[in-house]
């Protein structure tokens, strides 16, 4: 005996999506829209938003400490509480990373990113 698919039951697959959409006007500032760092190009990072809710084809397993997990729940708790909005935990992740990536796009040697490696290697 076979059961059904989610996607049978829930109405098929959502659709692929195949590029990373573009900012918009209500997303605020497009990063193509601010000027480039003296001597570097533009990628298609500074192109995209996070994906926000959409089916992932593609998974990355992190590891977290049980202190990160917990400040990314009350993260979650407080966006939900103090600020009506409701994303659940990979949401939150995937759009820590758009950020962080844009900032390191945008600033290079000064990004965020950049300094918190660095301080962690020395």
């Amino acid at each position: 005996m076979s059961l059904p698919g989610a996607s049978e039951l829930f109405g098929g697959a959502a659709p692929k999506q195949t590029r990373p959409e573009k900012r918009t006007a209500t997303d605020g500032p497009a990063l193509s829209d601010r000027p480039a760092p003296s001597g570097r190009s533009r990628t298609a990072v500074e192109d995209r938003k996070s994906s926000g809710r959409i089916r992932h084809d593609t998974k990355i397993t992190v590891y977290v400490t049980e202190e990160e997990l917990i400040g990314l729940e009350q993260t979650r708790l407080a966006l939900r509480a103090e600020h009506g909005l409701t994303a659940d935990r990979g949401r939150i992740v995937r759009e820590a990373i758009d950020v962080l990536l844009a900032d390191f796009v945008d600033h290079g040697p000064d990004s965020v990113l950049v300094q918190r490696l660095r301080a962690a290697a020395e």
